[in-house]
């Protein structure tokens, strides 16, 4: 019941890379009101950018308990536990303007998943089921973000996101011992970051949280779901990303041209 997963020997400490991250975000601004030099001064004027994103998080489950979890069936259960468990992403940016300081955002991304379940029993004994998962994200995102100073600004970002299992499961020969989930899942995301250009392109540390909407337990009873009425996804992710790359820069050598 138990998995090993060469994942779990990393001991990605994501907290202290977040940590990092925003004390440098929150440096930046004292540094660039000191710098009377502003990069990318026409970057917004254009409609649309690309770029790339890298990111890591720490996703877990969220449980409902069943009703059965209650009777003399299941005595034998103490608790059900969702364990934390770390990950990363790598994906791609479009992002197109609508207004002034707000654009729309597409965000294809490949995320790797972990997530655990730590079943108690009331002899004190604990059994353990893990699930890996790859999935594939659509995040559609709307950002707002405030005036630029400097060669800085913070923005609010907010949307929906489907994702799709895209790993083998591998497992499907005895499904009896095994939570089975299902492969589609549907979240609501939320985050804040900041802007900060630099000559070249634009680098963007964001903090993002995502709820799962959909209930994730397939049809059917084993062992494993039997004490859980309702199961959900909940992860918070640190992105950074960079953007402007080509379509800037030969719009920039254009004009220099001329």
């Amino acid at each position: 019941m138990q998995t090993i997963n060469s994942r779990n020997k990393l001991h990605i400490r994501w907290y202290q890379v977040v940590t990092l991250g925003l004390l440098f975000a929150l440096a930046t601004p004292a540094r660039a009101q000191n710098d009377v030099s502003e990069n990318l001064l026409d970057y917004d004027q254009e409609w649309i950018h690309y770029g790339f994103l890298l990111g890591i998080h720490e996703s877990k489950y969220r449980i409902q308990y069943s009703d059965r979890y209650a009777t003399p069936e299941l005595d034998s259960v103490h608790s059900v536990v969702p364990g934390a468990l770390p990950g990363w992403k790598v994906g791609f940016v479009v992002d197109m303007a609508l207004l002034k300081y707000l654009s729309f955002r597409a965000l294809p991304t490949v995320g790797f998943y972990e997530q655990n379940l730590t079943y108690r029993y009331t002899d004190g004994t604990e059994l353990k089921e893990l699930k890996d998962a790859t999935l594939v994200e659509l995040p559609l995102m709307l950002k707002y973000k405030s005036a630029r100073r400097g060669n800085v600004a913070m923005y609010v970002t907010g949307g929906f996101s489907p994702s799709i299992e895209a790993s083998g499961k591998g497992d499907e020969l005895d499904t009896r011992q095994r939570l089975q989930l299902r492969d589609i899942n549907f979240s609501i995301d939320a985050g804040v970051g900041f802007d900060l250009y630099f000559p070249l392109f634009k680098f963007s540390p964001e903090v993002r949280y995502s709820w799962g909407l959909r209930n994730m337990l397939t049809p059917g009873e084993n062992d494993y779901d039997a004490p859980i009425k309702k199961l959900t996804y909940q992860n918070i992710t640190f992105y950074i990303t960079f953007e402007g790359g080509p379509s800037y820069l030969r719009n920039n050598k254009r004009k220099k041209r001329r």
